[in-house]
């Protein structure tokens, strides 16, 4: 049945704090903030997007550095500060004219429980809450900010057969 579900996946929606990032926020003696992302997570986004997979990122805060990580990556689709995600995620797929099964989403906590019951693909990270991830479909081997996007980019590309065949 997942395989199922992964074949037919058009977007993949992620939080930040503790999916892109493994929840822990740096914050300097002037007040900024930073956060750490993994490479690895945004060259699986990144293939994810060449092989015509859309990314959007919906996430209850607010960070520059969550701007800047989307720009790198292409991402068109950030929401940032998003108390009801469920409710900016059915906005974005009426505009993308797609239905909740061709939506993945991954989460890790609380706020991310009804857009996990909303849309086809509920994913947790691996260090998610227990009510997270008993809500998911799919949970990662890796935790959030450590390769748990590209694992599941992974899952879909090759579920898909767009995984690239390099040959060395």
């Amino acid at each position: 049945m997942l395989i199922k579900i992964l074949e037919g996946i058009k977007l993949l929606i992620l939080d930040v704090d503790g999916v892109l990032t493994d929840g822990r926020i740096y914050i300097n003696d002037q007040g900024e903030e930073a956060k750490a992302y993994h490479v690895r997570d945004g060259y699986g986004i990144r293939l994810l997007m060449a092989a015509g997979i859309d990314v959007a990122i919906i996430t209850g805060r607010w960070s520059k550095s969550v701007g800047h990580r989307a720009a790198d990556l292409g991402i068109m689709h950030i929401y940032q500060g998003v108390t009801d995600k469920k409710a900016v995620c059915a906005k974005l797929l009426e505009e993308k004219h797609l239905s909740g099964d061709k939506v993945c989403f991954i989460g890790d906590d609380l706020q991310d429980f009804q857009l996990l019951k909303f849309i086809g693909l509920p994913v947790a990270v691996a260090d998610a809450v227990s009510e997270v991830r008993e809500a998911a479909m799919y949970v990662t081997e890796k935790n959030g900010g450590c390769g748990a996007v590209r694992e599941v980019c992974e899952l879909i590309l090759k579920a898909q057969n767009a995984w690239p065949s390099l040959l060395f």
